[in-house]
Order: structure tokens, then sequence, then C-alpha cells
């Protein structure tokens, strides 16, 4: 038997290879299938199953090319509605892999067709809990992303609390806990960095299950300090029920390389929004006007998610050269297919064809620190999330959220310039460039972040602003 956690960084997320006598099957793949059909191939192994823990909202899931390509079967949970075929497993059902057996869990709470399940090995113990979002390691998933769901999120809180009470916490305490997230998913609110523990171990350490907690604790506690999902969410739900474009149409259409003057008369001629992947220190020296910077190298595809609300926008790509099939990769994860084609040569190729090019003014936290000493009535953004400002930001701030910007920018000073920072310099850069977009021209990113204006004699204080945004 082997068990294969695979844990990809930037979406927080896990997916499961699992093999045992020549049959495998695959836990909530991811859409580019051919790491998958390659360790079967390299264990002379058949795709028996791809196993659904529920239609996930943050990422478009791998299980219909995967099953194509494999002519596995796609399962899922008691509940689960597809357009594609697909098989619904019953309750307590167990599916045979080689020699080792995976009982189906229906665990509703999550999401009401949410499914866990448990691998019991050649010798009939219980082994491992593939517990999708259902239960993470220091927590467990939100009640408030079942799409389309005519129930409440207390309501659905309840059926998780039953769940885990009566599914989950039941198991033997050895038994290893797989979640399909880890610290950075914004499918829960606070989970741990580590991405497997015991279950008996989480039954000791994690909140959600405390053996004194009542059902009404429950709810409060889980529901407490739920923000809004990203728009995207909805989206991926159903491009996971009713299936998608195959990824290599995608890839093709993405990975169209144009000169300076097709990749302008593109922009012009489609209204494509212009996706500048380059890093944030790197984009403020020059870059394509009205350009939006998300680096790749941060946590790109949840903030495109947040940040562009049309899944089917169509999207010109300025990347650091070679990384231009990563870049739509990452963007299909999360269901934005729309990408047209990239810039040829990258803003080197722009800049020798003479185009126009727009800078952003970075400054070090010295340099802001000496100007806010002249005047401390400079205006300030803070764009961290609004637990970062409240725990400490500088005296006279502003926070604006960099997830709710778009809906506050009427809230902001355009004529004056705004010094924008975040914790570190990522979220910062972002922002300052959809406001360019929007016409704010005078703003000045703070390099470094919160973490470098820290080290200076900057006052700051821990007091909630008044001025908070969100």
């Amino acid at each position: 038997m082997k068990v294969e956690q695979i844990y990809t960084g930037c979406l927080a997320q896990g997916a499961y290879y699992i093999e045992s006598k020549g049959e495998a099957a695959i836990i909530d793949p991811l859409r580019e299938v051919k790491p998958y059909l390659e360790k079967a191939e390299k264990d002379n192994a058949t795709i028996k199953y791809v196993l659904e823990t529920h239609f996930h909202a943050d990422f478009v899931s791998g299980h219909v090319d995967l099953a194509k390509a494999s002519g596995a079967t796609i399962v899922f949970g008691p509940n689960a509605k597809t357009t594609y075929d697909a098989y619904i497993a019953k309750d307590g059902e167990e599916l045979k892999v080689g020699d080792i057996s995976i009982k189906v869990l229906h665990t509703p709470g999550h999401t009401m067709e949410s499914t866990t399940y448990l691998l019991i090995d050649e010798n009939g113990k219980d082994y491992a809990l593939f517990s999708g979002d259902t239960l993470f390691i220091g927590d467990v998933g939100r009640p408030d992303l079942a799409a389309k769901s005519d129930l409440t999120q207390d309501q659905l809180a309840g059926h998780l609390y039953d769940s885990l009470r009566n599914k989950i916490m039941t198991l033997a305490d050895d038994v290893i806990v797989y979640p399909a997230h880890g610290a950075g998913s914004a499918c829960g609110k606070n989970m741990s960095k580590e991405t497997s523990d015991t279950l008996g171990n989480q039954k000791e350490t994690n909140y959600a299950l405390r053996a004194d907690m009542t059902k009404e604790e429950f709810i409060k506690e889980v529901t407490d300090g739920l923000t809004p999902p990203p728009s995207y969410f909805p989206l991926n739900v159903q491009m996971n029920k009713e299936g998608y474009d195959n990824i290599e149409s995608v890839l093709e259409q993405g990975l169209q390389a144009l000169s300076p003057d097709a990749f302008e008369a593109a922009a012009n001629e489609t209204g494509a929004l212009v996706l500048d992947t380059r890093s944030p220190e790197t984009f403020a020296t020059g870059f394509i006007p009205n350009a939006i910077n998300i680096g790749i190298d941060g946590s790109f595809a949840p903030w495109v998610g947040t940040l562009i609300p049309d899944i089917k926008q169509q999207i010109l790509l300025v990347t650091d050269e070679g990384r231009e099939e990563e870049v739509v990769t990452r963007l299909a994860r999360v269901g934005y297919d729309y990408t047209i084609g990239y810039l040829k040569g990258g803003m080197d190729a722009w800049k020798q064809a003479d185009k126009e090019a727009d800078a952003i003014n970075s400054i070090s936290a010295e340099t802001f620190a000496q100007r806010f000493e002249q005047n401390n009535s400079i205006k300030v953004v803070d764009v961290r999330k609004p637990g970062e400002f409240q725990a400490e930001h500088v005296e006279t701030a502003q926070s604006a959220p960099l997830d709710y910007l778009n809906e506050h920018l009427a809230e902001l000073p355009k004529e004056d310039t705004m010094y924008l920072h975040c914790a570190g310099g990522y979220r910062s850069m972002i922002a300052a460039s959809i406001l360019k977009v929007r016409g704010f021209e005078n703003v000045v990113n703070v390099a470094g972040g919160f973490k470098a204006i820290a080290e200076t004699s900057v006052p700051k204080t821990a007091f909630v602003c008044p001025s908070t945004l969100k």
C-alpha cells in the first residue's frame, strides 16, 4: 500500500494518491492531471477511482479530465448531483482498491454533499481519514460556502457538529487525518501549517473537537468572524459540478506569444485585462499602462480570484521569461480560462519597441519615516487585513484592506499623495496598480511594508482606527 500527499502550497491544497496491488485512487486532484497519470504509470497501476470530497469552491478539480484520460470512475458522496457521469456512493459503502478498502463517510456541514474517505488497510485496520474540508488540522470547514443551499450557515454548522461527533470523533486516535487544505486557504478560518496529524492529537488540540462542547457553542465559535468568501467561489463550484474545458485547450489559447504590436492591438480590440505577474519590485520600475500586478511568487491564485470578479474576463499576460505556462496553469486552477496570449520578450521587448510605460514610486521605510517626521499629516493607507491592522498600525493610517479595495475607492483621497503599505510589499503593489488603473496618480509604495516600518521611529498604535473600512 502506498499513500502519498501531493501538496500545492500556492493553493494550500492537498491531493492524494493511493495505490495497492496495481490499482490506484486519486482524491481531490488538481486540474493538471499529468502528474497523477505519471505516478500510476510508474507503479504499473490502473487508476480505478477519482474520489471527490465535495464540490470545491476554491479551485477547479481535475476529476473530469482525469477520468477521461484514465478510464477511472468519478465518485462523490450522497447528495451530489453532476451533469457528467459520476458514481454517487452511499454512506458506509466500501470501495475496493487492490488489497485495501476505502469507506465512504457522509459528513455534511461544510456542504451537504461533503464526504470523508476512511482508508482501511490490508489487515482491516482503520489507517487514515481523507477529511476534505470537513476537518482541517486545527480547524474545521466554514459552513457558509454551500452554493444555492436552502440552509443557513447556522444550520450547516449544526450538521457539521453532528458529522464530526458521530462519524469522525468515534474513530481510533491513531487514525491519520489528511485534510484537503492547510494554512492560507479561505475554506477555514485558522488552519495549522501542518498538513496531517493523528485524530487523537486533533481531539486534544482542535477547538472544534472539544469533548464538552455543546452544539450551540460549536455553531457560535465556528461561525464567528467569518469574512465574505472570494467572489469566484460559486463559479468554481459550478465548474466542478458541470465540467469544464480541457486544460490542454486552455493552455493552447493562453500560450500565444504576441509581439508588442500584436499585444497592444489585442488589448485595444478585446478590452482584455493586462495582468503582470512579475515581482512587485520589478513591476514598480516599469509596466504597461493599466496593467494590474499580482506576483506569481505570492498568493497568486487567491488574489486573482478575489480581485478579478469576472471569471470569464479575457486576460493578457506579462510574465518573467519562461514562466508563461506556469501562470496560465495557475490561472486555470481557479477557473480563469480566458487567457488569450502573453507578451513575447516581456517588458524588455515592450521598451525596445518604444511603447509607453508607467512606473510606481516605491520608497524605503526609512525614507517614509523621514517624510512622516517632516509632515505627520501625510496620507497613509494600510491595505492589510483588519486583524493585522488592529494588532498594530501607523498611528494616522487609514485601513483599506486589499480584499475590499474596489468597493471603497470613493473613500480614498484621489488628489492627495497616498503612501501605501501592507505587511511586506506584495499586497501594497497590487493595490497601487489597481489604484493607478482607477485614476489615482499620486500613489507611493512603501517597500518592505509594515515589517520594515516597525523598525523605524514612525509612531504606531494598536488601537482600532475609526476610519477602518471593513
